[in-house]
Protein backbone atom coordinates (compact mmCIF):
# COMPACT_ATOMS: atom_id res chain seq x y z
CA UNK A 1 0.00 0.00 0.00
CA UNK A 2 1.50 3.59 -0.67
CA UNK A 3 1.27 6.47 1.22
CA UNK A 4 3.66 8.97 0.77
CA UNK A 5 5.45 10.31 -2.48
CA UNK A 6 8.81 12.24 -3.23
CA UNK A 7 9.01 16.17 -3.93
CA UNK A 8 8.94 16.05 -7.66
CA UNK A 9 10.46 19.06 -9.72
CA UNK A 10 10.89 19.01 -13.46
CA UNK A 11 13.16 20.90 -15.04
CA UNK A 12 12.42 22.18 -18.37
CA UNK A 13 15.95 22.99 -19.89
CA UNK A 14 18.76 22.31 -22.25
CA UNK A 15 21.98 19.67 -21.88
CA UNK A 16 24.76 20.87 -21.17
CA UNK A 17 27.46 18.31 -21.94
CA UNK A 18 29.97 18.79 -19.98
CA UNK A 19 27.68 18.67 -16.73
CA UNK A 20 27.86 21.32 -15.14
CA UNK A 21 25.23 23.34 -16.02
CA UNK A 22 21.39 22.90 -17.84
CA UNK A 23 19.71 19.88 -17.17
CA UNK A 24 22.38 18.37 -15.78
CA UNK A 25 23.40 20.91 -13.07
CA UNK A 26 19.19 20.18 -11.96
CA UNK A 27 19.33 17.01 -12.21
CA UNK A 28 22.22 17.01 -9.43
CA UNK A 29 20.80 20.21 -7.04
CA UNK A 30 17.27 17.95 -7.23
CA UNK A 31 19.29 14.57 -6.29
CA UNK A 32 21.35 16.49 -3.60
CA UNK A 33 18.01 18.21 -1.97
CA UNK A 34 16.14 15.23 -1.70
CA UNK A 35 13.91 15.85 -4.74
CA UNK A 36 12.88 13.85 -7.48
CA UNK A 37 13.86 15.04 -10.69
CA UNK A 38 12.38 14.54 -13.77
CA UNK A 39 13.36 16.30 -17.31
CA UNK A 40 11.58 17.82 -20.74
CA UNK A 41 14.72 18.50 -22.88
CA UNK A 42 15.01 21.73 -25.23
CA UNK A 43 17.78 21.71 -26.50
CA UNK A 44 21.38 19.87 -26.72
CA UNK A 45 24.49 21.15 -26.66
CA UNK A 46 28.04 20.70 -27.53
CA UNK A 47 29.51 22.02 -24.43
CA UNK A 48 32.48 22.16 -21.92
CA UNK A 49 33.95 24.19 -19.48
CA UNK A 50 35.53 26.72 -21.89
CA UNK A 51 32.34 27.29 -24.07
CA UNK A 52 29.52 26.27 -26.23
CA UNK A 53 30.48 25.25 -29.44
CA UNK A 54 27.26 24.03 -30.66
CA UNK A 55 23.28 24.06 -30.43
CA UNK A 56 20.61 21.19 -31.74
CA UNK A 57 17.41 22.32 -31.34
CA UNK A 58 14.65 19.74 -29.91
CA UNK A 59 11.83 20.25 -32.18
CA UNK A 60 8.85 21.62 -30.20
CA UNK A 61 6.31 18.66 -30.73
CA UNK A 62 8.89 16.38 -29.27
CA UNK A 63 8.82 18.76 -26.04
CA UNK A 64 5.60 18.78 -26.14
CA UNK A 65 5.26 15.20 -26.44
CA UNK A 66 8.45 14.66 -23.26
CA UNK A 67 5.85 17.37 -21.27
CA UNK A 68 2.73 15.03 -21.57
CA UNK A 69 5.24 12.04 -20.55
CA UNK A 70 5.95 12.94 -17.33
CA UNK A 71 3.33 15.27 -16.14
CA UNK A 72 0.42 13.05 -16.71
CA UNK A 73 1.81 10.07 -15.47
CA UNK A 74 4.31 11.08 -12.47
CA UNK A 75 2.87 14.84 -11.95
CA UNK A 76 4.81 17.85 -10.48
CA UNK A 77 5.40 19.78 -7.18
CA UNK A 78 7.58 22.59 -8.69
CA UNK A 79 9.09 23.08 -12.23
CA UNK A 80 12.17 24.99 -12.80
CA UNK A 81 12.55 26.66 -16.51
CA UNK A 82 15.75 27.42 -18.26
CA UNK A 83 17.43 27.39 -21.67
CA UNK A 84 14.47 28.07 -23.96
CA UNK A 85 16.00 29.00 -27.51
CA UNK A 86 12.92 29.45 -29.85
CA UNK A 87 9.51 31.12 -29.62
CA UNK A 88 7.99 28.06 -30.79
CA UNK A 89 10.12 26.33 -27.86
CA UNK A 90 8.49 28.87 -25.12
CA UNK A 91 4.77 28.65 -26.37
CA UNK A 92 4.83 24.92 -25.86
CA UNK A 93 6.02 25.80 -21.99
CA UNK A 94 3.62 27.98 -21.62
CA UNK A 95 0.65 25.51 -23.10
CA UNK A 96 1.80 23.00 -20.76
CA UNK A 97 1.77 25.24 -17.57
CA UNK A 98 -1.92 26.43 -18.45
CA UNK A 99 -2.86 22.62 -19.81
CA UNK A 100 -1.60 21.03 -15.91
CA UNK A 101 -1.96 24.36 -14.12
CA UNK A 102 1.73 23.43 -13.10
CA UNK A 103 2.73 24.96 -9.42
CA UNK A 104 5.71 26.41 -8.34
CA UNK A 105 7.55 27.60 -11.75
CA UNK A 106 10.62 28.96 -10.91
CA UNK A 107 12.02 30.76 -14.97
CA UNK A 108 15.61 31.65 -14.96
CA UNK A 109 15.79 33.34 -18.37
CA UNK A 110 19.47 31.31 -19.60
CA UNK A 111 20.30 33.84 -22.45
CA UNK A 112 24.21 33.97 -21.75
CA UNK A 113 26.58 31.57 -20.77
CA UNK A 114 29.17 32.07 -17.93
CA UNK A 115 31.86 31.80 -21.09
CA UNK A 116 29.82 34.79 -22.50
CA UNK A 117 28.48 32.57 -25.34
CA UNK A 118 24.54 33.75 -26.80
CA UNK A 119 22.19 30.64 -25.69
CA UNK A 120 19.28 32.42 -27.12
CA UNK A 121 17.84 34.00 -30.05
CA UNK A 122 16.90 37.74 -30.11
CA UNK A 123 13.19 37.20 -31.44
CA UNK A 124 12.48 34.87 -28.31
CA UNK A 125 13.22 37.53 -25.73
CA UNK A 126 10.09 39.53 -26.38
CA UNK A 127 8.05 36.12 -26.22
CA UNK A 128 9.77 34.94 -23.09
CA UNK A 129 8.87 38.13 -21.52
CA UNK A 130 4.91 37.67 -22.44
CA UNK A 131 4.32 34.27 -22.26
CA UNK A 132 6.09 33.22 -18.98
CA UNK A 133 6.72 36.42 -16.99
CA UNK A 134 3.35 36.58 -15.82
CA UNK A 135 2.84 32.68 -15.14
CA UNK A 136 5.84 32.02 -13.36
CA UNK A 137 6.52 32.71 -9.53
CA UNK A 138 9.95 33.83 -9.60
CA UNK A 139 12.25 35.12 -12.48
CA UNK A 140 16.23 34.31 -11.87
CA UNK A 141 17.76 36.96 -14.02
CA UNK A 142 21.67 37.34 -13.65
CA UNK A 143 22.79 41.36 -14.28
CA UNK A 144 23.91 40.56 -18.47
CA UNK A 145 20.35 38.76 -18.26
CA UNK A 146 18.47 41.86 -16.63
CA UNK A 147 20.26 44.37 -19.22
CA UNK A 148 19.60 42.47 -22.25
CA UNK A 149 15.60 42.44 -20.73
CA UNK A 150 15.70 46.04 -19.75
CA UNK A 151 17.58 47.15 -23.05
CA UNK A 152 20.67 49.33 -20.69
CA UNK A 153 23.56 48.33 -18.85
CA UNK A 154 23.52 47.74 -14.79
CA UNK A 155 26.55 49.29 -13.61
CA UNK A 156 26.38 49.36 -9.53
CA UNK A 157 24.28 47.97 -7.08
CA UNK A 158 22.46 50.88 -6.68
CA UNK A 159 20.74 49.77 -10.35
CA UNK A 160 19.55 46.37 -8.97
CA UNK A 161 16.62 47.55 -7.05
CA UNK A 162 14.85 50.21 -9.93
CA UNK A 163 16.28 47.24 -12.70
CA UNK A 164 13.75 44.76 -10.48
CA UNK A 165 10.73 47.02 -10.37
CA UNK A 166 11.00 47.56 -14.40
CA UNK A 167 11.13 44.01 -14.56
CA UNK A 168 7.94 43.52 -12.56
CA UNK A 169 6.28 45.74 -14.40
CA UNK A 170 7.37 43.54 -17.17
CA UNK A 171 5.13 41.14 -15.64
CA UNK A 172 6.92 38.97 -13.15
CA UNK A 173 5.23 38.01 -10.19
CA UNK A 174 8.46 38.04 -8.39
CA UNK A 175 11.90 38.43 -8.91
CA UNK A 176 15.24 37.53 -7.53
CA UNK A 177 17.90 39.95 -9.48
CA UNK A 178 21.63 38.44 -9.13
CA UNK A 179 24.25 40.73 -8.53
CA UNK A 180 27.24 38.40 -8.53
CA UNK A 181 28.70 40.06 -11.86
CA UNK A 182 29.09 43.31 -9.79
CA UNK A 183 32.83 44.10 -9.29
CA UNK A 184 33.55 44.14 -4.80
CA UNK A 185 33.78 41.84 -1.80
CA UNK A 186 30.08 41.71 -1.17
CA UNK A 187 27.32 40.10 -3.70
CA UNK A 188 24.41 41.98 -3.52
CA UNK A 189 20.30 40.19 -4.98
CA UNK A 190 17.53 41.46 -4.47
CA UNK A 191 14.22 39.55 -3.83
CA UNK A 192 11.48 42.00 -4.73
CA UNK A 193 7.68 40.03 -3.96
CA UNK A 194 4.52 40.74 -2.86
CA UNK A 195 5.48 44.94 -3.09
CA UNK A 196 8.12 44.61 -1.40
CA UNK A 197 12.25 44.96 -2.01
CA UNK A 198 14.94 42.91 0.11
CA UNK A 199 18.99 42.97 -0.45
CA UNK A 200 20.40 39.85 0.14
CA UNK A 201 23.92 40.47 1.05
CA UNK A 202 27.09 38.24 1.41
CA UNK A 203 30.51 37.84 1.31
CA UNK A 204 31.75 37.06 -2.43
CA UNK A 205 33.32 33.33 -2.70
CA UNK A 206 36.58 33.67 -4.91
CA UNK A 207 36.21 31.24 -7.10
CA UNK A 208 36.95 30.29 -10.72
CA UNK A 209 34.35 27.03 -11.06
CA UNK A 210 31.12 29.27 -11.60
CA UNK A 211 29.59 27.26 -14.07
CA UNK A 212 25.90 26.57 -13.27
CA UNK A 213 25.60 28.74 -10.62
CA UNK A 214 22.52 30.14 -12.13
CA UNK A 215 20.74 27.11 -13.12
CA UNK A 216 21.85 25.26 -9.55
CA UNK A 217 20.43 28.31 -7.91
CA UNK A 218 16.86 28.33 -9.65
CA UNK A 219 16.74 24.24 -9.44
CA UNK A 220 17.33 24.58 -5.23
CA UNK A 221 14.76 27.59 -5.17
CA UNK A 222 12.33 24.96 -6.90
CA UNK A 223 13.10 22.58 -4.50
CA UNK A 224 12.25 24.39 -1.75
CA UNK A 225 8.90 25.32 -2.75
CA UNK A 226 8.21 21.51 -3.91
CA UNK A 227 9.11 21.07 -0.56
CA UNK A 228 6.38 23.53 1.57
CA UNK A 229 8.50 26.64 1.96
CA UNK A 230 7.49 30.25 1.35
CA UNK A 231 9.20 31.89 -1.45
CA UNK A 232 11.37 33.72 0.91
CA UNK A 233 12.48 31.00 2.38
CA UNK A 234 12.99 28.91 -0.47
CA UNK A 235 15.44 31.42 -1.81
CA UNK A 236 17.42 31.65 1.69
CA UNK A 237 18.09 28.16 1.76
CA UNK A 238 18.70 28.34 -2.31
CA UNK A 239 21.52 31.13 -2.03
CA UNK A 240 22.82 29.00 0.88
CA UNK A 241 23.21 25.44 -1.10
CA UNK A 242 24.74 27.57 -3.75
CA UNK A 243 27.35 29.60 -1.30
CA UNK A 244 28.34 26.07 0.07
CA UNK A 245 29.02 24.52 -3.40
CA UNK A 246 30.99 27.34 -4.50
CA UNK A 247 33.04 27.39 -1.48
CA UNK A 248 33.78 23.36 -1.02
CA UNK A 249 34.31 23.49 -5.14
CA UNK A 250 36.76 26.51 -5.21
CA UNK A 251 39.68 24.26 -5.37
CA UNK A 252 38.52 21.47 -7.63
CA UNK A 253 40.04 21.13 -11.03
CA UNK A 254 37.25 20.17 -13.73
CA UNK A 255 38.31 21.33 -17.59
CA UNK A 256 40.37 24.10 -18.60
CA UNK A 257 37.52 27.17 -18.16
CA UNK A 258 34.91 27.98 -15.66
CA UNK A 259 34.74 24.64 -13.36
CA UNK A 260 31.21 23.44 -11.99
CA UNK A 261 29.90 23.59 -8.26
CA UNK A 262 30.42 21.11 -5.70
CA UNK A 263 26.97 19.82 -6.15
CA UNK A 264 27.14 16.95 -4.10
CA UNK A 265 28.45 19.03 -1.35
CA UNK A 266 26.23 17.83 1.72
CA UNK A 267 23.55 15.33 -0.13
CA UNK A 268 20.41 14.11 1.98
CA UNK A 269 18.48 11.26 1.66
CA UNK A 270 15.14 11.43 -0.80
CA UNK A 271 12.26 13.51 1.21
CA UNK A 272 9.17 11.82 1.42
CA UNK A 273 5.68 13.74 1.55
CA UNK A 274 2.63 12.25 2.15
CA UNK A 275 -0.01 11.20 -0.78
CA UNK A 276 -2.78 13.90 -0.86
CA UNK A 277 -6.10 12.04 0.92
Amino acid sequence: MFDHQYPRVLTIAGSDSGGGAGIQADLKTFSALGCYGMTAITALTAQNTRGVSGIHAVPPAFLKQQLQAVIEDIGVHAVKIGMLHAPEIVEVVAWAIDTYHLPNVVLDPVMVATSGDRLIAQETVQVLVRELFPRAVLVTPNLDEASLLLDRPLANTEALQPAAADLLALGARGVLLKGGHLPGEEVVDVLAHAGAFEHLRAARIASGNTHGTGCTLSSAIACGLALGLGLREAVVQAREYVRRALATGASVRTGGGHGPLNHGHAPVSARLLPLPA
